[in-house]
């Protein structure tokens, strides 16, 4: 094989797979999902060849529109460091969903177009990370999106799950015309949509010499935009929580670890422009801050055990946004790769919890697990060891050390935030533990669970190796993933492993404590519990928005269209058209002592009015 056509290889294999299911094997159900199996197992084949690719290699790329001298698009590969780390998380994550969704939806109707759809996205997502300008990647980035609208929306029998896709689709177009907004005048200031060539001139500040700071900060922003929707940050946060109708491995893959991990790859391929502006890096630093704390605190009242790693998710990715607003998006890049495995972990051993207890998610009706279920519970706490960043002994320590030690040197108020929410992370997700694997049994499906079978627990088992030593330099250096490294090297911060271990003993202390008994009912402390219960009601908030603006000026607009359009203007003088018409026709009764009477009644009326007026 060679070398040049690897990246060709792993970007069309998977949309290979998806056609050849749509077109021959839709009808059975077990050979598509062999082929998708296949393919995604190629591919992380090819990802870990890929790794020892040099930056230097030349991929043929596929001349695409050549609209002028100033505007040629190509299908075109930038292989680089960053890329074939990212492409290794993709490929890792998505064999490993793949091999887990063989046992999860074994009896599924829809499995071929669910392996179909996974498929897809796989092509997709590759072809995020391999874009080597700004229109591939826009493009792309829109097959993700369409592609996560049709697998959660794969039980689009449920109307939940229905409406989920909807939401997710829609807020997301929300996100992405900003994006394309920001490629715009990225394209209009530097005449270039290609990475390398932005990067070139950029650092000749010429180029954007005469160009104001407001100009500078909305091409920056317009292009954050496309993260805040696919990463879901504040506020197009809404859709990834409701997500979770879709089939847990759907979950771990397109919510977990790689589709909301684009726009933070996105942030990280583009980062030189950042220092650009003057107030678009503490922007974004904010608006992640504000993510990470508001998800975090909407997590400790949840009781969907998918919902909850969904909120862990939004509060993560929010770290990473406010890592790449201070400069950081080496630590940034560093907890995506991290995070990644250990957060794919949690989602399919939830999915290992819900099948066990026959599609039960409410953590509440689970409990006593962990005997009936030990390889499941045993990874489960590993994923959630790293997720809290249990010091030197998990890989999230060392990835979310690195961004509060970027937080540290660069903002106070951002790492006091940040070190809160260590421990906030610290109490939902020992909560989670405490109340689903620990005690006795609360209901008749937990009693009867069991452990899941092998193609259920070995990615488990597999995924939990990353999950503790991806986040040491022999691992990273290894694999020659050194951009996932840690951005601030150098002596060890003993205050900041204090102030963070401390904030970890004290959240799992407070969950133990509180969630020690063995009651069957979530606690509503006061109020301020029901509304973190509630998402700050920001859901309603949306709802009122829509009820009042969208819906006020369609039942205006309805009103006016059939009251004034429809009934003053176009059918008011048909109207009195048809009723003149209609008195005239009474006149033309063809009796012609009729027309005499008119007749001579007229020539009265003449001479009345010539003679006496």
């Amino acid at each position: 094989m060679e070398e040049q056509n690897l990246p060709w290889i792993i970007l069309l294999l998977p949309l290979l797979s998806a056609v050849s299911i749509l077109l021959f094997t839709r009808r059975s159900g077990n050979i598509s999902a062999l082929i998708s199996t296949g393919s995604a197992l190629i591919t992380l084949l090819l990802g870990v060849v890929l790794l020892r690719m040099p930056d230097d290699a030349v991929v043929a790329a596929f001349p695409w529109l050549n609209l002028s001298s100033n505007f040629v698009v190509e299908i075109g590969f930038q292989i680089d460091q960053l890329s074939r780390g990212m492409m290794f998380v993709v490929t890792a994550i998505g064999a490993a969903v793949h091999v887990f969704s063989l046992a999860y939806m074994k009896d599924d109707e829809g499995k071929a177009r669910y392996f179909a759809g996974l498929s897809f996205f796989m092509f997709s997502m590759t072809g995020i990370v391999f874009a080597n300008n700004f229109v591939m990647m826009f493009v792309f980035w829109e097959l993700v999106g369409f592609s996560s609208y049709v697998l959660i929306g794969h039980w689009f029998e449920k109307n939940s799950a229905a409406d989920a896709a909807k939401k997710a689709f829609l807020t997301n177009r929300i996100g992405d015309f900003g994006f394309m907004i920001g490629i715009l005048l990225v394209w209009g200031l530097t005449k270039s949509i290609y990475f390398t060539q932005i990067a070139s001139e950029v650092v000749d500040e010429q180029v954007l010499e005469g160009v104001s700071n407001g100009l500078l900060m909305a091409m920056v922003l317009c292009v954050f935009c496309g993260a805040i929707g696919k990463s879901a940050q504040v506020p197009l946060h809404v859709w990834l929580p409701d997500a979770m109708e879709g089939p847990t491995p759907v979950s771990a893959l397109i919510h977990a670890a790689t589709m909301v991990a684009a726009g933070v790859y996105m942030l990280a391929r583009i980062s030189f422009l950042i220092p650009m502006s003057a107030g678009a890096g503490e922007v974004i630093a904010w608006i992640g801050a504000i993510t990470a704390l508001i998800a975090a605190l909407m997590a400790l009242q949840q009781d969907d055990i998918k919902r909850i790693l969904a909120y862990s998710t939004l509060s993560q990715l929010g770290y990473m946004v406010m890592a790449v607003g201070i400069h950081a998006a080496d630590a940034a890049m560093f907890h995506l790769f991290t995070h990644a495995f250990f957060k794919a972990l949690l989602f399919l051993g939830s999915g290992a919890v819900i099948y066990a207890c026959h599609h039960e998610q409410n953590i509440w009706k689970m409990g006593g697990l962990a005997k009936k279920m030990p390889i499941t519970f045993v990874t489960f706490v590993i994923g959630t060891a790293a997720l809290m960043g249990l010091p030197f002994v998990t890989s999230g320590f060392f990835s979310k050390e690195a961004i509060l030690g970027a937080a540290l040197h660069g903002h106070k108020a951002l790492f006091v935030i940040a070190a809160f929410i260590v421990l906030l992370t610290a109490f939902y997700m020992t909560r989670l533990i405490v109340v689903a694997f620990l005690g006795k049994d609360r209901s008749d499906n937990a009693a009867k669970a069991k452990e899941v079978p092998a193609l259920m627990w070995v990615p488990l088992v597999l995924l939990a190796v990353p999950s503790v030593v991806a986040g040491y330099e022999f691992f990273y250096k290894g694999m020659k993933l050194s951009p996932m490294s840690p951005a601030h090297e150098g002596p060890v911060n003993v205050w900041l492993i204090v102030i963070s271990a401390a904030m970890l003993v004290f959240g799992i202390g407070m969950a133990f404590w509180g969630y020690r008994g063995e009651s069957t009912e979530p606690m509503r402390l006061n109020r301020i519990a029901q509304v973190f219960a509630h998402k700050f009601y920001i859901d309603e908030a949306y709802a009122w928005l829509i009820k009042v603006f969208q819906d006020g000026l369609a039942a205006f607009t309805n009103f006016f269209d059939r009251a004034v359009l429809d009934g003053v203007i176009a059918r008011l003088p048909a109207a009195g058209a048809f009723r003149l018409g209609s008195v005239m026709r009474r006149l033309q009764s063809g009796n012609l002592q009729s027309y005499g009477f008119l007749f001579g009644l007229g020539a009265v009326l003449i001479i009345y009015l010539v003679v006496f007026k």
